[in-house]
């Protein structure tokens, strides 16, 4: 399990490796996507394997969760292990830490019904946090996970997006 000492040991390692070389914080990191079974995706990265999927109620499989649950999911995730580094970081000791991310979402756009975003409208997240600490203390633990928070900030921040098509063309298959 990793303690609140090995994380601040790792922050602090990896912060001055960064600072003393800049080119290592800079990487690229690829994730690949299959489809299969019409809605169904199968998600790789490195040695991580799992599926994501639509409902059935929106014609799909159910095998997984869906991408807006993973997106609810990478913040809620991202946030709470930013607040345990930066409370051990701080030297501030933390009990729990929960965070609860809600979205809203209209699904007009989505089916094209009209022209209003299909994405998100908006998010909200709850912090939960049990501490011996001062309150002052656990918002100042906050206040710099927010600000370090890589996921966080892929939300507030508008970020390019390019994309590259490759379409292969296949002789149709005729039955004899």
């Amino acid at each position: 399990m990793a303690d609140p000492a090995s994380i601040k040991k790792a922050f602090e390692r990896n912060r001055k490796a960064v600072e003393l070389r800049p080119q290592i914080g800079k990487s690229n990191a690829v994730t690949k996507v299959r489809l299969f079974d019409g809605t169904t995706c199968k998600v790789e990265h490195k040695h991580w394997k799992f599926k994501v999927d639509i409902g059935k109620s929106e014609g799909g499989n159910d095998a997984g969760p869906g991408p807006g649950i993973l997106e609810r999911g990478a913040l809620g995730s991202c946030l709470a292990i930013a607040y345990s580094q930066q409370a051990a970081v701080m030297e501030i000791p933390v009990d729990h830490i929960e965070v609860e991310v809600e979205s809203r979402f209209d699904a007009r756009g989505m089916l094209g019904i009209d022209d209003r975003p299909p994405g998100f409208e908006s998010l909200h997240y709850r912090v939960f946090i049990e501490s011996p600490a001062e309150k002052e203390e656990i918002l100042a633990v906050i206040e710099n996970a927010d600000r370090l928070s890589p996921v966080l900030d892929d939300f507030r921040r508008a970020i390019p997006v390019t994309s590259e098509i490759s379409i292969k063309s296949i002789e149709p298959k005729h039955e004899d």
